[in-house]
This record gives structure tokens, sequence and C-alpha cells, in this order.
């Protein structure tokens, strides 16, 4: 391996685990930004287009979150990242996720992401989210059924 593909191995890793901590911390402008411009975020049901989107979408779902819990706490855990550098240009990563809220495990899942050099940063071209479960009486459960 090559020094160029462990430096993109280690910023690879700082994007995936940024956007957890982000996410969790409610800072969405920096979470959108961990995207390319016209970067994917890809949910069930949902594709999200553009830096713009994604913020907006995750301002809602915080809402959400608030609106339905006393304590609207969300923990992101994140493990089991794999990562192929396709091309000194393009990486793909997979990893597993588990949502934790106040009231215990909510929802858990997959990512699997596409990303692209962007000055010294990897950021993601698009992120897909896989949920492969929910707890019964979950915050996630409670907006599937509302959505």
């Amino acid at each position: 391996m090559e020094l160029w593909e462990l430096i993109a191995r280690e910023r690879i890793r700082e994007t995936i685990g940024r956007y957890a901590h982000c996410a969790d911390g409610g800072r969405f402008d920096a979470l959108a930004d961990l995207f390319i411009p016209d970067g994917v975020l890809e949910i069930p049901g949902q594709v999200i287009t553009g830096r713009a989107a994604i913020r907006a979408f995750l301002g809602g779902t915080k809402s959400n979150l608030a609106a339905t819990m006393s304590q609207p706490l969300i923990r992101h855990h994140v493990s089991s990242v794999s990562i192929s550098i396709l091309t000194p240009e393009r990486a793909e990563a997979v990893s597993y996720f588990l949502a934790i809220t106040a009231a215990g495990p909510d929802h858990w899942g997959r990512y699997r992401d596409e990303l692209v050099p962007t000055g010294e940063e990897w950021l993601f071209r698009r992120r897909r989210v896989r949920r492969d479960g929910y707890a019964p009486g979950s915050w996630i459960a409670a907006r599937e059924r509302h959505e």
C-alpha cells in the first residue's frame, strides 16, 4: 500500500466520523459540507440532492426528534468500516451504524458511501443509508408510521 492511499483512508475515516458527530450535535451546516455541492444523501424512500436540500431535510429531522421525545438526544455509533480505494480520485466505503436515543437502541443499519477528494478532504458524492431494523416503540418506528 502506498503512502497516498493510507492518507486517503484516514481522511475518509475522518469524514465518516465527522458525519456522526455533526448529526448527533445538530450541526447540519457542517454535516452538509461533508458532501460535494451536488452530493446525494439517499435514505429509505427519499433521495436528497445538494447541500441546501440535505441541510433542510436534517433540520426537519431534528425538529421531529425534539417534538416526539422528552430528551431529544441521539447518538450514532459507526463500526466495521471497510474502505476500497478504487483510484486516487474515487473511493467506496461500507459501515454499520447503531442509533441510540435516551430510550435505548432505536434503529440500525448500513452506510454505503462513494467519496471523492476535494483539496485535503474526502467528501461524500453519495451516501446510501439502509436501515436493517428498529426497536418497537422507537422514535424511528413512530416516524415511519407518520410518513
